[in-house]
């Protein structure tokens, strides 16, 4: 693997939906696809399980999750960083 290449990961924006978990959080990705008959356009969402070591994201954060080796059987993501909190919780 080139050097270049590895710096490279995926990285998505969701929604925490739940911080109850030992530095776990589910973040709901949303997305917007086309029917395949109909073309019209509808929400579609995924619910990832990321690894949240320091425990700072809260339930209703917007957050940025990036693609990492497996950490749990259903871990696959990392909180990458928190672009905005949730209102009521801390600036």
């Amino acid at each position: 693997m080139a050097e270049q290449e590895r710096g490279r990961r995926v990285a998505v924006q969701g929604v925490v939906m739940s911080a109850k978990m030992e530095k776990t959080i589910v973040v709901d990705v949303a997305r917007r696809v086309k029917h395949p008959v109909f073309e019209k356009y509808m929400g579609r969402a995924t619910r990832f399980y990321a690894h949240d070591p320091r425990r700072e994201a809260r339930e209703g954060d917007l957050v940025e999750i990036v693609e990492t080796r497996p950490l749990s059987k259903t871990k696959r993501w990392r909180l990458a960083r928190i672009i905005k909190h949730a209102a009521g919780g801390e600036a």
